[in-house]
């Protein structure tokens, strides 16, 4: 009895669907990706963000080095291959299919990205800020 009141007490708040149909792209936190937002900040009041990341056309990447003030951070490529160097892991290579948790206010930078690049990147909490540093390797 005490499971089926739970499920009465469920709610469809902050229920949100994102085609790509629908979907337009803009810049964003890096000059030479562009981002689709797929509404799950809005749905979460803040406490997470996800969205579709890919190359903007006619950009380079920059390489700065940076660290964001998150919780949580996952990127899965959906297409292309994008190399970051990593605080104490070095240079990893991403490609098609691949997953990456970056741990909270792990340092790194984009060496590069192909030109057909697009990841899906999953971060909480919505609101992160992200900080320029000297370099990967402190």
């Amino acid at each position: 009895a005490e499971g089926r009141g739970r499920i009465r007490d469920m709610t469809t708040q902050g229920f949100t669907v994102s085609h790509l149909r629908d979907a337009g792209f803009e810049r964003g936190l890096r000059s030479y990706f562009e981002y689709r937002d797929l509404g799950i900040a809005q749905a979460t009041e803040g406490r997470v963000v996800a969205h579709v990341i890919r190359a903007a056309a006619g950009t380079e990447c920059s390489g700065q080095a940076h660290l964001h003030h998150t919780t949580f951070q996952m990127v899965y490529v959906l297409k292309g291959w994008i190399e970051f160097d990593y605080e104490g892991q070095g240079v990893v290579r991403l490609e098609a299919g691949s997953c990456v948790f970056q741990p909270p206010s792990i340092r790194h930078r984009e060496i590069g990205h192909s030109a057909d690049i697009e990841m899906l990147e999953v971060v909480m909490p919505a609101g992160f800020a992200t900080e320029d540093v000297d370099r990967v390797n402190p």
